[in-house]
């Protein structure tokens, strides 16, 4: 019998463990619970190294949320040091980085495209949805649904399913449409960008501040501050946050970090 991997990947641990015991008495299912994204992220790599690959990544929607309200309690300084890593995707590997759920959807889609991702989550959303199918979910389902119809949806996942609830689909077709237009505006802006321009912007999207964006292209600071405001202007936004959503709505991706550590 050929039985299907699971990775189920909640920051509410006894969910998670309850979950994974109740999916693993069936006869074909292994599964293992992961509580938190970077857990996941190892999880998969150490399966994946020995040759044993996870088939079917079950995320929580709100993952990472706990980590978030936890740097809010300790500060707002904590708090918005965990918010700016998390949208910009610091790939810094540092021991603190906060992993949501969509952030590890895209991550898992990219390293290991055989892995099918189905979101779980405790209410309908059509706007965040959209973004985790964008992201390369291929599903989304309540996490009270029963048993019998989240094995249903892990089994279709890997002929290739798309599992939404029916409620969802007018709302997540609309969401993806507006994406796609907004994509297509973003690109135009993109670009009017220079070529150095456009090699700040990634470093932009990598995390790297002026100084380190300095080193990295071999400029001056002056002049890596004059592109960036040129960056701003031409994008038409008042912060690298933005700039940086811009990009990323657009298709840009980080500067190559390891390369430039070489």
């Amino acid at each position: 019998m050929v039985r299907i991997r699971v990775l189920v990947v909640d920051d509410h641990r006894i969910f998670a463990e309850s979950l994974a015991a109740a999916l693993a008495a069936e006869p074909d299912v292994d599964v293992t619970p992961a509580g938190s994204g970077r857990m996941a992220l190892r999880c998969l790599e150490r399966a994946a190294a020995v040759g044993r690959p996870f088939d079917v990544l079950l995320v929580d929607a709100d993952l990472g949320s706990l980590a978030l309200d936890a740097a809010a309690a300790a500060g707002p300084g904590r708090a918005a040091e965990h918010g700016v890593r998390r949208a910009v995707a610091v790939p810094d590997g540092g021991a603190d980085r906060v992993v949501d759920g969509i952030s590890l959807v895209a991550g898992v889609r990219a390293a290991q495209p055989a892995v099918r991702s189905v979101v779980l989550a405790e209410r309908d959303d059509p706007h965040r949805a959209a973004l985790a199918l964008a992201a390369g979910a291929c599903g989304w389902v309540a996490k009270d649904c029963s048993l019998s119809r989240l094995l249903t949806v892990v089994r279709g996942v890997l002929r290739d399913e798309t599992h939404l609830p029916p409620a969802l689909l007018t709302g997540v077709l609309r969401e993806l449409t507006a994406a796609r237009k907004h994509r297509t505006e973003s690109e135009r802006l993109i670009e009017s960008l220079t070529p150095r321009e456009r090699e700040v912007l990634r470093c932009m999207v990598a995390g790297l501040g002026r100084q380190a964006v300095a080193e990295r292209l071999f400029l001056s600071p002056h002049t890596v501050r004059t592109h960036m405001q040129n960056v701003l202007g031409k994008l038409g936004v008042h912060s690298t946050l933005a700039a940086v959503a811009l990009a990323r709505r657009a298709g840009v991706g980080p500067a190559d970090l390891e390369e430039a550590a070489s």
